[in-house]
């Protein structure tokens, strides 16, 4: 009798290990959520018979061009995560934005859903175009060229050091670095000018000028770059580093 009972047990307890194995497995399977190069990205699409293919700018910037095939999910938009729920979460989906913020939160929405496979375009549509790949626009409208590269060399061909801003209204960090910027001119206008460019506003500007990514920032002295920087930065740091 004992024997009969020591064996029922064994088996409950295999049964219940086999159970929470199988649930570990379905949980903790693979799941794919990572950053991929334009040229990669490019490939991953032609790799995919029925690609679900995700802009998450605001449809303003999805109209100015955007990737061939690409629904335009604004990320900011509060039918966003509804608009998620259209999609097949088993399934691959590849996500852009101007420059990789935006899709790299996306991305990070779409892992915590459940989503298996989710790969984000590093550098976003302004890496895309800088690479000379296309562009779907088929119903852009018109968009102001904006500042022209001979009026840019104008204003930084000066004796005077220059400070250069690329940013963008919706770039959390140009936002968050906005205030800081303006009182580090504040202190310094005697020896320096500072320009704010809007990335959407001056697309050709960026490209000319090789701008990827979002926030830069120059410092021109007679019409030279001295200092670049790429991303946030706080002001003690930009001091040490421009010697301003």
């Amino acid at each position: 009798m004992k024997n009969i009972f020591y064996a029922t047990v064994l088996c409950l307890a295999a049964s219940v290990s086999s159970c929470q194995n199988a649930s570990n497995q379905s949980k903790g399977g693979t799941q794919i959520n990572t950053t991929l190069s334009v040229d990669d990205f490019e490939k991953k699409i032609a790799e995919l018979p029925a690609v679900q293919l995700i802009d998450v700018r605001t449809p303003d910037e999805f109209s100015q061009g955007h990737l061939k095939g690409a629904l335009n999910y604004n990320i900011n938009s509060s039918e966003f995560e509804s608009q998620l729920a259209k999609l097949d979460k088993t399934k691959p989906v590849l996500v852009y934005c101007l420059s990789g913020g935006r899709s790299s939160s996306a991305a990070s929405v779409m892992a915590d859903k459940g989503f298996v496979e989710v790969y984000n375009m590093q550098g976003g549509i302004m890496k895309w175009s800088g690479s000379n790949k296309p562009l779907d626009d088929g119903t852009a409208q018109p968009v102001s060229a904006g500042m022209t590269k001979d009026e840019f060399t104008k204003l930084v061909s000066t004796s005077k050091y220059v400070l250069i801003d690329y940013n963008a209204k919706w770039c959390k960090p140009c936002i968050k670095m906005a205030p800081m910027l303006q009182a580090f001119y504040e202190k310094r206008k005697d020896k320096m000018d500072f320009i704010k460019i809007d990335a959407d506003e001056n697309k050709n500007l960026l490209k000319e000028n090789n701008i990827q990514a979002l926030p830069v920032l120059q410092l021109y002295k007679e019409g030279k770059v001295v200092w670049t920087h790429d991303g946030e930065i706080d002001e003690a740091t930009l001091v040490k580093e421009t010697g301003l």
